[in-house]
């Protein structure tokens, strides 16, 4: 076996390839951009090399630099993940050119693959079914139109050599073609140096099920069971899942034997995925399915095959490119529950799913395993894993992938694995970077989901269940955030001076005080009083009793009434973030210390806001300010706040000097406007 091997890629499968490599006693080196200097998979790799800077057509993309860091170091074969050169066929033959193995399929079989019309071609001479269309070379728009026209609308257009969802449209009238045509084109220029256009036969409600096949040096070829991938935006994925629901024991096979034609077609040897678009089943009858097209690469959803097999994919890959035969046949290979894969990205779905970058200044992940295979395939797997190439603190940059991670679970059946993402899903916390982890659990917990109803148009046809209107922040949310404010003041105060505690204890009187949170709706005033254990809280036109339960950092046990309410708190400046009951509330804290000074300015008075100690005088009686100009500064729970000219004008008297003690409300200067 190798001793040492070069990962050319970065990110969550990086660190995949780098876990298994480690287990089997194989040493790694890693390569990186300017930009990940610092990233997780540099962090768990034996040794690095810099690229160069981030853009990946100056680091990732330089198969000339890889296969030179590779030589330097003594690496004997080159892992490509995905993405980035993992299917470009020059580079494979460039690695083998330098004396390095490419840990992947033959460049012919590459290029057989890489153009789709070629690769319906090269299945249809093996019998693979194909969707009616047109895939020759004939690129002229009046032929082109006449084949849609004889194919029957609604046609799919689609770059023969795209993928990604780049360079496809549907076309529903003949009428619309040409237009379409001049758009698809344009875009598969721009993205792939290429306008060849293919025509298919377009299926309303079709799901996208594919074949994960392995074949190795001697003629061996099986396949891994499949996946259902229908659930897509924009053409790519967002939930995966091994076995497909509904898929009985004749189609499977049925569909398998295709998997493995399409391979054995093109001579193929490695990992790879053969994908079909199936039609919708009809009164219990399999619907037809249809070659679309074969990832010559491992996948992105390769943990669910792992997870129902038992089964480790990156070995099996290091072991064929050494030469060994695969290690199980197809009557021994079999299926053991179900398994889950949610794609967790930095992403807005609310607006069109466009892609945030930031720093995760706060990452909870749920109790997991990071990567576990087994011998034994009837074994038991880890109920839930997770894939990730980022850290608490690290940034997603606009240069790659925004992917965070990948969640997997693992149930006996599919409704606990359906159980147990939503939990995990419940459990993530993310903040720093807009996130799509609150609609990955709404689609999860979706009648059309839960339910097995799949096709690739879910998410837009039931747009309006997965995507419901915003509601204001609930109870539980504000009396988490109230309860973790009021505790951290508690925690910064002096124990010695009667006056600086948060206990609220006062001199016969009870403490009062307003707080004020904002979220994307409304502003909440909460009128907070003080009592012996705890505080009462009205809102909304109801009073509630507040007790702290626990607190743990940001996690915090709160009993408000006769609820008890869990969570976490998140603090960032003004904005309170709030993860309780699967659910994430972002509060805005309007502090009315931070803001004195900008109310009552008709009045010629400025009051405290709260109880508190006068620190400095920043003015002298008489003297003309302009509006925002600081005039005195109070210290309330041990926390300084400046108090600010409301406008123009002057400071007419002062009422209060250095160290004195002050009450909410009392007046501290008198000020004239103008």
């Amino acid at each position: 076996m190798y001793t040492k091997i070069l990962i050319a890629n970065r990110g969550e499968i990086a660190c995949r390839v780098a876990a298994t490599a480690r287990r089997m006693g194989i040493n790694t080196v890693a390569v990186y951009s300017e930009v990940d200097a610092d990233a997780k998979h540099v962090a768990v790799c034996d040794e690095a090399i810099l690229l160069g800077p981030a853009p990946a057509k100056e680091s990732y993309l330089r198969g000339d630099k890889i296969i030179k860091a590779a030589l330097a170091t003594g690496a004997q074969a080159i892992h490509p993940g995905y993405g980035f050169l993992s299917e470009n066929a020059d580079f494979a033959d460039a690695c083998v050119k330098a004396g390095l193995v490419f840990i992947g399929p033959p460049p012919s079989a590459m290029r057989s693959m890489g153009s789709k019309s070629a690769a319906k071609a090269l299945m249809g001479k093996a019998n693979v079914p194909l969707v009616p269309g047109y895939h020759g070379d004939q690129q002229d728009a009046i032929f082109l139109q006449a084949e849609a026209d004889k194919i029957g609308y609604p046609v799919l257009l689609k770059a023969s050599a795209g993928g990604g969802g780049k360079g496809m449209r549907i076309v529903e009238h003949s009428a619309d073609f040409k237009s379409a045509l001049t758009s698809c084109q344009r875009e598969a220029i721009n993205s792939f140096g290429d306008d060849k256009i293919l025509i298919e036969k377009y299926l309303r409600r079709p799901r996208h099920i594919e074949l994960q096949v392995f074949a190795d040096k001697h003629g061996n070829c099986i396949y891994l069971f499949e996946r259902d991938c229908s659930v897509q935006r924009r053409h790519q994925k967002v939930l995966e899942e091994a076995p497909a629901p509904e898929m009985t024991q004749q189609r499977r096979k049925a569909m398998g034997d295709a998997a493995v034609a399409a391979a054995q077609a093109v001579s193929y040897v490695g990992a790879g995925t053969v994908e079909f678009i199936v039609e919708e089943s009809i009164n219990g009858i399999d619907g037809a399915f249809y070659f679309m097209e074969m990832n010559t690469r491992l996948q992105v959803e390769h943990p669910v095959t792992e997870m129902i097999t038992g089964l480790d994919l990156v070995e099996w890959q290091l072991r064929v490119a050494f030469g060994e035969p695969l290690a199980k046949t197809q009557d021994e290979l079999t299926i053991n529950g179900h398994a889950i894969e949610a794609r967790i990205y930095a992403e807005n779905p609310e607006n069109g799913f466009l892609p945030s970058i930031g720093r995760l200044q706060h990452l909870h992940i749920p109790d997991a395993v990071e990567f576990e295979s087994g011998s034994d395939p009837q074994a038991m797997p880890a109920a839930v894993r997770i894939d990730s190439g980022v850290r608490p603190s690290d940034t997603i940059s606009p240069f790659y992938d925004p992917m965070i991670a990948k969640l997997i679970v693992w149930g006996a059946d599919r409704g606990v694995a359906l159980a147990r993402m939503s939990q995990a899903l419940s459990e993530y916390e993310i903040v720093g970077l807009v996130n799509n982890v609150d609609f990955l659990k709404r689609l999860v917990e979706s009648q059309p989901f839960a339910g097995a109803v799949l096709d690739t148009g879910l998410i837009e046809r039931h747009h309006d269940v997965l995507f419901p209107p915003i509601k204001a922040a609930s109870l539980h949310a504000l009396a988490l955030a109230v309860a973790f404010l009021l505790d951290t003041e508690r925690a910064q105060m002096s124990s010695n001076d009667p006056w600086t505690q948060a206990s609220g204890w006062r001199m016969n009187m009870v403490m009062q005080r307003e707080l004020i949170y904002s979220d994307t709706l409304k502003n909440h005033v909460l009128a907070v009083h003080y009592l012996q254990d705890g505080w009462s809280i009205g809102c909304r036109g109801v009073s509630s009793l507040l007790k702290l339960i626990t607190s743990d950092g940001g996690k915090l046990t709160v009993s408000l009434g006769d609820d008890i309410v869990c969570g976490t708190v998140v603090r960032d400046g003004d904005i309170f973030h709030v993860f309780s009951c699967g659910t994430h509330t972002v509060l805005t804290y309007t502090d009315p210390l931070a803001h004195a000074g900008q109310v009552e300015a008709e009045t010629g008075r400025l009051t405290a806001p709260m109880p508190g100690k006068i620190v400095a005088v920043l003015v002298d009686k008489g003297a003309m300010v302009e509006k925002g100009a600081p005039l005195l500064i109070m210290e309330a729970m041990k926390m300084e706040h400046t108090i600010a000219a409301p406008a123009d004008g002057m400071v007419d008297e002062l009422l209060y000097s250095v160290g004195d003690q002050v009450m909410e409300g009392a007046p501290l200067l008198s000020f004239t406007v103008g």
